[in-house]
């Protein structure tokens, strides 16, 4: 196993809270990581369909088993436990008492909001990062290796076709958790909006458009959009306008949870084939967003992603918010610096009259430098941003 970074900050809020959730994709390493951090725990999968029955009609005989708290995989199947758990919990002073882990953030977060507020503490864990993989010795070899084969930890030794892992992920795992979270009847249909989501990637989102090209009407892409996010298989990165009086963009952007997952459903079938694909760069821009958003999730700041873009085209891919102020980030996939990659940034700086706290760039290559004001950093050290 590869060490998660994240878990120091599970094992530091096992001592401030009764409970914790740990919410995340399939196959991201929820399980894992809850039995390394808690190897004294019993484990409990409520994906077994004998151990989901007793927990739904006897659910204060299910909980009365773990009197030391366990480890409950999966709770989401079973949401009538969060009410029953609310009362174990209050019973007892105990800290760090129970882990859950839940692939259904809309399902999970409902229940910890209506019986487990102030009692549990929420980590999102998302597939390995590049710098968890560094720090192992196991780094890819190269960034388009790194953006192709993603993060779930399944992929990592090479014995494994991400092609044949994410196919069979694709069809077992987001069709069946969509048809839990909302009936869709005509599956082909869904499977072609999945595909013109990933065809979307790094792209201002439009409900209207992609309703239209899958055949279907506005609200219904609307519906189903939140299912993919509720599902951790994509999601929307807001534009700031908060402070800016001069006409920005309103409309979010598209990302995925992982970048391989993203090439598959764009049928690309290799790293050499991603390296001049078109949509390299929008998968290079998601893939440094992953990076700092999972390097952000095990820190103890409360940093907010964004970006900026205006009606004239001019664009900042990202824009993160913290006590500090913005740190503005420009992605660039090719290898050689140029000197028109920070026009971006200068150009936000201008129209916003705003002075950052850092300027950055990630591009392609591997050295980290300073340019012209800019911190460059290589794909490999781009967490290095979130300090």
């Amino acid at each position: 196993m590869i060490p998660r970074v994240i878990q120091k900050k599970l094992l530091h809020f096992s001592h401030e809270f009764k409970a914790l959730a740990i919410t995340g994709p399939r196959q991201s390493g929820k399980t894992t990581l809850a039995q390394q951090a808690f190897p004294g725990k019993k484990y409990v999968s409520l994906e077994d369909p004998d151990v989901r029955d007793f927990a739904r009609s006897d659910p204060r005989g299910f909980l009365a088993q773990f009197s030391e708290g366990a480890v409950l995989d999966e709770i989401q199947r079973v949401p009538e436990l969060f009410s029953y758990l609310q009362g174990v919990l209050d019973r007892s002073p105990k800290l760090g008492q129970y882990v859950l882990t839940g692939s259904q953030q809309l399902s999970l977060k409902e229940g910890i909001t209506q019986s487990l507020a102030g009692r549990i503490a929420h980590i999102h864990l998302l597939p390995l990062a590049e710098f968890e993989r560094i720090q192992s010795g196991v780094g890819c070899p190269t960034l388009w290796d790194a953006v192709f084969k993603g993060g779930y930890p399944v992929l990592l030794n090479g014995q494994v076709s991400p092609i044949h892992w994410l196919n069979a992920y694709i069809e077992t795992y987001i069709e069946r958790d969509v048809q839990q979270l909302k009936q869709i009847h005509d599956q082909a249909q869904f499977r072609q909006f999945v595909r013109l989501c990933a065809g979307s990637v790094g792209q201002l989102v439009s409900q209207n458009r992609l309703g239209a090209d899958c055949g279907i009407d506005q609200k219904t892409a609307a519906a189903w959009l939140s299912v993919l996010e509720a599902g951790y298989i994509a999601f929307r990165l807001n534009p700031y306008h908060k402070n800016f009086r001069k006409r920005t963009i309103k409309t979010p952007k598209l990302y995925f949870y992982d970048t391989g997952l993203a090439c598959r459903l764009l049928g690309i079938r290799s790293a050499d084939e991603l390296q001049v694909h078109p949509f390299r760069g929008a998968l290079f821009e998601n893939w440094v967003l992953l990076e700092l958003m999972k390097k952000e999730l095990s820190s103890d700041t409360d940093r907010t992603f964004y970006f900026w873009r205006d009606h004239s085209g001019l664009e900042v891919d990202f824009l993160v918010e913290s006590e500090q102020g913005f740190d503005v980030i420009e992605c660039k996939s090719g290898q050689t610096q140029a000197s028109d990659w920070i026009s971006g940034i200068q150009a936000w700086k201008e129209k916003t009259h705003s002075t950052p706290h850092s300027c950055n760039l990630v591009y392609g290559g591997v050295d980290t430098l300073a340019r012209q004001g800019v911190n460059v950093y290589g794909w490999q050290t781009c967490s290095e941003l979130i300090k």
